[in-house]
């Protein structure tokens, strides 16, 4: 008697274990979807359980504590960004006067008697001065472009034809480097939803791009998919820099004259009208591929 007594205690015993293990398990299913509604949304609020379990209420505790800090460090980052844009802007403006005035002296002194060294200085000075006007452009465009009151108009744009345009705008710089790229399109127009000049912003920049690290070729392809890739040898760059291209304010040493910004501007538009842009380094190559949502 006192066997069978035993087992059926046992067997209840396991029963109740299994059951329990069982709402545990529900419990932490339901506190693993809580938590990535929490990290998918910008609010303060926390993690509940109504579980009676102690080790699950603990851990909903320490994820609190965890959830609380990643908010305030996410908190630090936005004031952090909000202040650099600020005074990205700020710099910008303040350093625009001075070398507008700077370059307004510059050609007058060229209606001046100078010597012949005077005049090389003078022709140095101006490049220096027009290289400052460009990257304080490229701040202030920066500045602009990250504005929330900047608005996209997305609507159809066919990337055949709005290629071609950009190609022909840096035939000059193309001819100046002695590159003849190679360009293979289809025959069909590619119609993706874009802003016309956005899309023209951000390739403009990455054929800028690729002028700042071609080894001596450039390819593009444009596929009936919609997708851009940008290839070209790059002897200046190596896996890791690849990487960071499109980080805010990186450059390599052979980029001369250069924020570091174009790409990032690049980035920041194309995700805004809902494509995607990236960048990878293999067998010498640097690749920049470009897509954007269809129609």
């Amino acid at each position: 008697m006192l066997p069978c007594l035993g087992g059926a205690l046992l067997s209840g015993i396991a029963v109740m274990l299994c059951i329990r293990l069982v709402l545990i398990r529900k419990d932490l299913k339901r506190l693993v979807l809580s938590l990535e509604e929490c990290l998918e949304e910008d609010t303060n609020t926390l993690l509940s359980t109504a579980s009676r379990d102690r080790t699950v209420r603990f851990l909903a505790s320490r994820l609190n504590g965890q959830l609380s800090l990643l908010r305030q460090q996410r908190r630090r980052y936005q004031d952090g960004d909000r202040e650099l844009k600020e005074a990205i802007t700020n710099l910008s403006h303040d350093l625009r006067t001075p070398l507008t005035a700077a370059c307004g002296y510059l050609e007058l002194l060229e209606d001046e008697e100078m010597s012949d060294s005077a005049k090389r200085y003078l022709s140095y000075i101006e490049k220096q001065t027009e290289a400052m006007r460009r990257l304080t452009q490229e701040l202030f465009s920066y500045s602009t472009i990250l504005s929330e009151e900047t608005q996209l108009s997305l609507e159809p744009v066919e990337l055949k034809g709005a290629l071609e345009e950009s190609l022909a705008s840096f035939y000059a710089a193309f001819t100046q480097r002695g590159l003849t790229p190679e360009i293979r399109m289809p025959e069909g127009p590619v119609w993706r939803r874009a802003d016309p000049n956005a899309l023209a912003r951000v390739l403009g920049n990455l054929m800028g791009n690729a002028l700042k690290y071609s080894g001596g070729d450039l390819t593009i392809l444009l596929e009936e998919t919609g997708r851009i890739t940008f290839s070209n040898m790059a002897p200046g760059l190596d896996e890791v820099q690849a990487g960071r291209l499109f980080d805010r304010f990186f450059t390599v040493e052979n980029a001369k004259n250069s924020t570091g910004l174009g790409l990032s501007i690049a980035k920041e538009l194309t995700e805004r009208m809902g494509g995607a842009v990236s960048a990878r380094y293999e067998d010498g190559r640097l690749y920049v591929v470009l897509s954007f949502s269809p129609v």
